[in-house]
């Protein structure tokens, strides 16, 4: 097992984490934003109330982008044992 090929499955593995998790992360960072701006134009400074949007968007993020995070992680996780191979040697 090489240097390089070892350095392409942690590359690999990397930008796998952050494309599965971007998609949530940003819906998490639009809603926060959405409501602060709201907090702070009612001046509204209620803690619970950033946080009860958040989790409702990140769940149904999660239901719509479920599906296609999974074939994702299959696809690595399977691309890992199609390669297992070059893992010994």
């Amino acid at each position: 097992m090489s240097m390089e090929f070892v350095i392409h499955i942690g590359e690999r593995a990397v930008m796998t984490t952050l494309l599965i998790a971007g998609p949530l992360l940003i819906i998490a960072l639009v809603v926060g934003l959405v409501i602060s701006i709201f907090q702070a134009t009612t001046q509204i400074q209620e803690q619970t109330l950033a946080f009860i949007p958040k989790i409702v968007a990140v769940l149904i993020a999660l239901v719509i982008f479920g599906p296609w995070m999974l074939t994702e992680i299959v696809s690595f996780t399977e691309n890992i044992f199609m390669n297992l191979d070059k893992f010994v040697g």
